[in-house]
């Protein structure tokens, strides 16, 4: 399933129809998604930041961790100007199936959907981390998959959010689009990912104020400096 037009958005009722049909829809890439970070056939990208801290130990109940894994379980992460997720918030997150409004240029849109293929939530090695990784579906203008992950390390306290993606391009609707995807869309990406980061520490309280429980000693991680890494495709 992938649609696009210009202008204006679809309409509940359009987009309530579009996500029910992602209930048959299969990925669009054969490669086993557990392993497209060992491959050298699909590009990386990924970005990462503190986006805040607690006092030392496991998460703190209702802390600022916790609200993290709020934000990523009910996708507020994402720039809405850019990406717009659709969802029925009442299923279960794993197999969750996602409709994504990619927005560009102010006046196209794209619909492409994915599935929650992988969920992560564990304690270990002084480290608690939460997240999951979707995949693309049939349609999609991109194919491969993307983990975000937050965690927290208990030695310091400090909160980290990290975006991961293995993927190509996908099934675009029109020659002018998978030219316009090819011009402008690592500019998107980079804008995207950077904002997820500042809307994740705002998501978890990171305004450096003392009521906002996820900065110390009057740190303030509300502007976080992202760190990205690209690797090319070497095959």
């Amino acid at each position: 399933m992938g649609a696009w037009r210009l202008g204006r958005s679809w309409s509940e009722r359009e987009l309530r129809r579009l996500l029910e049909s992602l209930a048959s829809a299969e990925r669009n890439f054969a490669d086993d998604p557990d392993q497209l970070d060992a491959s050298p056939e699909w590009l990386k990208y990924s970005s990462e930041a503190v986006v805040g801290r607690e006092q030392p130990g496991p998460p703190v109940p209702e802390g600022p961790f916790i609200r993290g894994v709020a934000a990523i379980t009910h996708y507020r992460f994402s720039d809405t100007r850019i990406v717009i997720p659709h969802f029925d918030d009442s299923t279960p997150l794993k197999h969750r199936r996602i409709l994504l409004e990619m927005r560009a240029l102010r006046f196209l849109r794209f619909l492409g959907g994915v599935i929650i293929g992988a969920i992560r939530s564990e304690s270990v090695g002084g480290k608690t981390v939460f997240g999951y990784r979707y995949d693309t579906l049939e349609g999609h203008i991109e194919r491969g998959s993307e983990w975000v992950l937050l965690s927290k390390d208990h030695n310091s306290g400090l909160i980290r959010f990290r975006i991961s993606a293995s993927w190509l391009p996908g099934d675009f609707p029109n020659w002018w689009s998978g030219l316009g995807f090819h011009l402008v869309g690592r500019h998107y990406q980079q804008k995207w990912h950077r904002r997820a980061h500042v809307l994740m520490a705002r998501a978890i309280g990171s305004s450096g104020s003392s009521h906002s429980g996820s900065a110390l000693n009057g740190e303030d991680y509300s502007r976080p400096e992202v760190v990205f890494e690209r690797v090319k495709n070497h095959a």
